[in-house]
């Protein structure tokens, strides 16, 4: 039957946006502190206000709907306005990994057609350096916008030669600035970048309505109600900071910038300005709970820390929750907008044994309120596999909160989504009450310190070393960074006198410091009948080996 009466119009529905969450926190929380960094202040009326200006000026430097504009920049207060300005303006935003050199930077740039790039002061040679590999290929670099200290002086050796300065492109704009809203919530709203399980990272488009709808999600995933203050020790080119960026507005948050992450600056600033949350990969926690008594300082109260990426050990857990922090787990994917599960606490586990209880805190959990579905499945039958514990899946995905697809690889998107489901390549077991526990991965990625280490590219660089014959990169455990990259080597004959040493400086000089090798074995690597090297053997020899740090 069809119901008569109704209207489907602009007074009851809008296209979904994150852009709303600002509107509405310049009018509910307007004199509320928005954003902190050192001696610098932002209300929540003042960030509205910016931002419609970087909208307007970013309109006056000729970009319009659909065009892209990249950052390359810490967590400072322009990262936090350039995630609405941008969507304001129509463009969709592309956050660049800080890790990046720049061989890589300029791959991105060129993949995205970037029309400008903010670039923060302390990373402007790794940009020139980008601009500079672009002007070879003949393509028409991005206009570069220098962000500057925001409580600091300009830097004049950089500023003659840079073609616009931030604060002065702000100032250049107008606060009557009309929006540009999404024609359709399936309009894109950014670009992020994987980390890539291969030479070339993938460009993973997100929508604004995906964007909304996780935005929320994580905000009820860290627990944040009205008035939070939250510590940013997650990278904001990361998942758009986890959904974060946007969904602090929602509940008229509070952004403490944090340039550089240290147990003294996170214990100060919690201190200072009386956190409520963070987040952080594991390896942040393993910074705080391994910090000197001399970089502490009691907390005001219980800190709620969310964490994701590789679980955390048991004993770090423990030393956090005894230090006052309060903390949960997420997993999800850049391919996800970032969270996707959560191990949501039952309140019966409170009385198990601690070894036990942590156990359960480790595992993946169950989906957000945003998304659909999220299954452990036979990646060639499709069938669930039975919540028994054992039976190992793939992690697969359904709903709203799943990307659009990769930036012009449509290919791989199509295989990503075959059998109508995103296959996220993490293996996984199901328990009896639905909760899912990742085993491992399907792929060989490192994941250290929250960053994804393509073995293929390390593999690729010490094939170029005149001494190696054959290579194999796995991941060793690792105490501080979670995993770290150990090459398995076959010297060829003649070159007995090559040491470790030498073969990790050839790879420091040749790839981004955080690829950088910190374990070189010589044997010879064990292969299959067909000359394919088994890498699962490798892998439980570096796991033997335990952590070097």
């Amino acid at each position: 039957m069809e119901l008569e009466g109704l209207v489907r119009c602009s007074t009851n529905y809008v296209p979904l946006t994150p852009i709303s969450f600002l509107e509405r926190a310049a009018k509910a929380y307007r004199d509320t502190t928005s954003v902190v960094n050192g001696s610098v202040k932002y209300t929540w009326g003042d960030m509205h206000e910016r931002c419609l200006k970087i909208a307007s000026a970013l309109n006056q430097l000729g970009i319009s709907r659909g065009d892209v504009v990249a950052t390359l920049a810490p967590n400072v207060p322009a990262m936090h306005e350039l995630h609405f300005a941008v969507p304001m303006a129509g463009a969709l935003i592309c956050p660049l990994n800080t890790r990046h050199d720049s061989a890589m930077l300029s791959v991105l740039l060129e993949h995205s057609e970037a029309k400008i790039i903010f670039v923060d002061y302390q990373l402007l040679d790794i940009a020139h350096g980008a601009l500079k590999l672009l002007t070879k290929t003949k393509r028409k670099p991005p206009i570069l916008v220098l962000i500057a200290e925001s409580d600091g002086p300009l830097p004049t050796d950089h500023i003659a030669s840079e073609t616009h300065e931030y604060e002065s492109l702000l100032a250049e704009g107008h606060n009557g600035f009309e929006i540009i809203r999404p024609n359709s919530e399936w309009d894109p709203i950014c670009i992020n970048y994987t980390s890539g399980t291969t030479s070339r990272p993938k460009g993973v488009v997100y929508c604004h309505r995906g964007a909304y709808l996780n935005s929320l999600a994580s905000v009820l995933l860290h627990g944040i109600g009205s008035l939070p203050v939250y510590l940013w020790t997650v990278p904001i080119f990361h998942c758009n900071g986890w959904n974060l960026t946007w969904g602090l507005a929602a509940q008229g948050g509070t952004n403490v910038c944090l340039r550089k992450v240290t147990p003294k600056a996170i214990f100060d600033n919690i201190a200072l300005h009386n956190v409520t949350h963070m987040g952080g990969a594991p390896t942040v926690l393993n910074m705080i709970v391994n910090s000197p008594i001399s970089d502490r300082r009691p907390l005001p109260h219980k800190v709620e820390v969310m964490t994701g990426g590789a679980p955390p050990p048991p004993q770090i857990l423990t030393k956090m929750e005894e230090l006052g922090f309060g903390i949960s787990h997420l997993y999800g994917l850049t391919e996800t907008y970032g969270p996707g599960t959560s191990c949501i606490w039952k309140p019966e586990w409170d009385s198990l044994p601690l070894n036990e209880r942590y156990k359960l805190k480790a595992r993946q959990g169950v989906h957000h309120v945003g998304l659909e579905d999220v299954e452990v499945k036979d990646p060639v039958t499709m069938a669930s596999v039975p919540a028994d514990g054992k039976t190992i899946g793939e992690i697969m995905f359904r709903g709203n909160t799943v990307m659009s697809g990769y930036l012009k690889d449509l290919e791989a998107t199509k295989e990503a989504f075959n059998g109508g489901w995103f296959r996220s390549g993490d293996l996984a077991v199901k328990h009896p009450d639905n909760y899912i526990e990742v085993k491992d991965r399907l792929k060989d990625v490192i994941i250290s310190g929250g960053e994804n280490i393509s073995t293929v590219e390390v593999e690729t660089v010490l094939y170029g070393h005149p001494a190696i014959l054959e290579a194999a990169v796995v991941a060793r455990p690792d105490n501080h960074w979670g995993q770290t990259p150990c090459a398995f080597v076959k010297l060829k004959e003649g070159y007995d006198g090559v040491g470790a040493q030498e073969i990790i400086k050839f790879c420091r000089d040749h790839l981004p410091h955080y690829m950088t090798l910190k374990t070189v074995i010589f044997e010879d690597l064990p292969k299959t009948s067909t000359g394919k090297i088994q890498k699962f053997i490798l892998r439980e020899k570096a796991k033997a080996m335990g952590s070097l740090s």
